[in-house]
């Protein structure tokens, strides 16, 4: 079995020959080139055609969100953010470059791990991505990273008055770019609220309500346990916080610590399965790009329980892991790609629920 080809770009010489002793144990990983800057990551890229980058997000020449604009741009590449930014302007720029296409984010070592486990951390997560396939992203091409488009009409808001009463979205990896694209695909005025679980390391994700709500019109915050479930007509996003399982109990968001599903928490299911419950015909759940199962069977629930369901189709996704498992369950409804997906909410808001279309 051929080995996985890594290129490592890291500034700091400590924290790089540390990557490099780490991967370089694994018999199945094999060193091809090192960088210390970010064209220097870029030109060996475009050289050595490494199966996965490792790189940071604050680097000399250009910058890791720079390169990874580049790669995924000219020489699509899994990328893994190793990174130590913690302040929010260095966040939003790792939120940027998992939009722009990078598949993960690792936070570095610090020195006073007591064990070996970020070291394993590494090496699983290089191994892991290594085996997606990624797509090219033009983004960076047409210059449209970071811009919130301002809305191409006035709208008054949609009433859902008789039809759809919400809307719940799960995703892992590709999650970022996904969301992007659905909530600025979204009419102007979309009254209906949306639920959101989204798979992201806890390190990464203190700031990532505020950036996701900076890309588009629609208003984006972390649940908070207790909080009423918002009025009737009234839209915006509601995120579940990291590490904790987002419920919707009695007209009410509960944040819950119960043990972890598909080894997740926040998990999809946890949220779908509440969502069907409490909305029935009223709510359509979306499946979209990530790893794993974790939310195939609470999709499942949904269309149960009457609503709309909505799978992301296997050329849209950066991986077909979750929407895949939803489709062999028979849980979606739709399969679409994932620039149809916005486009039908905003149909199915206008119908009135359980009504075909």
């Amino acid at each position: 079995m051929a080995k996985i080809r890594v290129l490592v770009v890291e500034d700091s010489l400590t924290i790089r020959k540390r990557m490099l002793e780490v991967l370089a144990a694994d018999p199945g990983i094999d060193i091809v080139g090192e960088a210390a800057d970010g064209q220097l990551g870029i030109d060996l890229c475009q050289q050595l055609r490494p199966d996965v980058v490792t790189l940071d997000m604050m680097l000399p020449v250009l910058s890791g969100l720079a390169a990874t604009e580049f790669i995924m741009a000219y020489c699509p590449t899994p990328i893994l953010i190793v990174s130590a930014s913690i302040n929010r302007g260095d966040l939003f720029k790792t939120y940027e470059a998992l939009a722009a296409g990078a598949l993960d984010a690792l936070d570095k070592p610090t020195g006073d791990e007591l064990d070996d486990a970020w070291d394993k951390k590494l090496v699983a997560t290089v191994k892991l991505i290594s085996r997606i396939k990624v797509i090219t992203h033009p983004r960076a091409r047409l210059g449209r990273m970071g811009q919130t488009p301002a809305p191409t009409q006035a709208a008054q808001a949609l009433q859902p008055s008789g039809r759809l009463r919400a809307v719940a979205i799960g995703v892992s990896t590709g999650g970022p770019g996904a969301l992007i694209e659905i909530l600025r695909g979204l009419p102007a005025g979309f009254a209906l609220p949306i639920f959101l679980v989204m798979h992201v390391g806890k390190l990464f994700t203190p700031a990532f309500a505020e950036w996701l709500g900076a890309q588009s019109s629609i208003p984006v915050r972390y649940a908070v346990d207790g909080d009423p479930l918002p009025p009737h007509g009234q839209g915006g996003l509601l995120m579940a916080p990291p590490d904790s399982h987002l419920v919707i109990s009695e007209g009410k968001l509960r944040l819950t610590q119960d043990p972890e599903r598909n080894a997740c928490r926040p998990s999809i299911d946890v949220l779908f399965e509440s969502f069907a419950h409490a909305f029935g015909a009223g709510g359509a759940g979306c499946l979209l790009t990530g790893m794993g199962k974790d939310g195939a069977a609470g999709l499942l629930a949904i269309r149960r329980a009457g609503g709309r369901t909505i799978a992301q189709d296997e050329a849209s996704s950066v991986v077909f892991g979750m929407p895949r498992e939803a489709i062999l369950l028979g849980a979606a409804e739709q399969v679409l790609s994932l620039d149809q997906i916005a486009p039908r909410l905003g149909v199915l808001a206008e119908v009135p629920a359980g009504r075909p279309v």
